[in-house]
């Protein structure tokens, strides 16, 4: 009954033990990276010079034998770290224009699990991420509507029901970007990208979502120049 009783909390720790690791990981990276965020140049110009390299070096794993697909995660993943920093570096708004999307995508994920989780339901892509589904796509569309409204507000930026509008349509990029990825670990028979990341995985499993935003909100960009949602 002793040792039972001490083993108890390792037992505890242990199914735990991922959860408190990403909690852990999120807590030490997770002020580094704003700050980069808000400080820019150069400290985000590094985390790009980091994290490019790496994000590469795990799409490469994930497409070992298919080259073509190796050309298109390359330069997909070099589209983004350059949406980065063009958008970060903007005058006026980079910081603020990051920062919500930033915001954005945390939501999405934090809704769609949460949501997701409680909900349940019919699955969003059985065959490429059985966890998703339908429920949690919706939990994050709407979490991510009130992040985007809310940031707007805290920085004097935009009008709230347009940023709703848009913060859900990101989420609905981001969970495309998290599904492209998943559908690479699937085919190349893997849980995760790599395992750069205590409790997390590898780099890209954390960026997934982020990486197809930052496209998408460049290109956008790039399109409606004065109707950006800040203008």
């Amino acid at each position: 009954m002793a040792a039972s009783a001490a083993d108890a909390p390792v037992g505890r720790f242990g199914r735990h033990r991922g959860l408190v690791l990403r909690i852990l990981s999120a807590a030490v990276l997770g002020p580094m990276v704003l700050a980069a965020i808000w400080f820019g140049f150069p400290w985000i110009d590094l985390v790009a010079a980091v994290a490019a390299p790496l994000l590469i070096s795990e799409w490469i794993g994930l497409t070992r034998g298919r080259p073509l697909l190796r050309l298109l995660a390359v330069a997909y993943t070099l589209a983004a770290v350059i949406a980065l920093l063009w958008l970060r570096h903007q005058p006026g708004d980079g910081r603020e224009t990051i920062i919500w999307i930033m915001a954005c995508i945390w939501a999405t994920d934090i809704g769609a699990y949460a949501v997701g989780r409680a909900a349940g339901g019919a699955k969003l892509a059985p065959r490429i991420s059985p966890g998703k589904t339908w429920s949690g796509l919706v939990g994050g569309m709407s979490w991510a509507a009130v992040a985007s409204s809310a940031v707007g507000y805290a920085f004097g930026l935009g009008h709230t029901f347009t940023l709703a509008a848009i913060g859900a349509g990101l989420a609905v990029v981001g969970q495309i970007g998290d599904l492209l990825e998943s559908a690479a670990k699937r085919q190349a028979g893997v849980k995760d990208s790599g395992t750069l990341i205590p409790g997390h995985g590898g780099l890209l499993d954390r960026v997934d979502g982020l990486l197809a935003v930052l496209v998408g909100a460049a290109l956008i960009r790039l399109i409606v120049d004065g109707g950006w949602p800040w203008m």
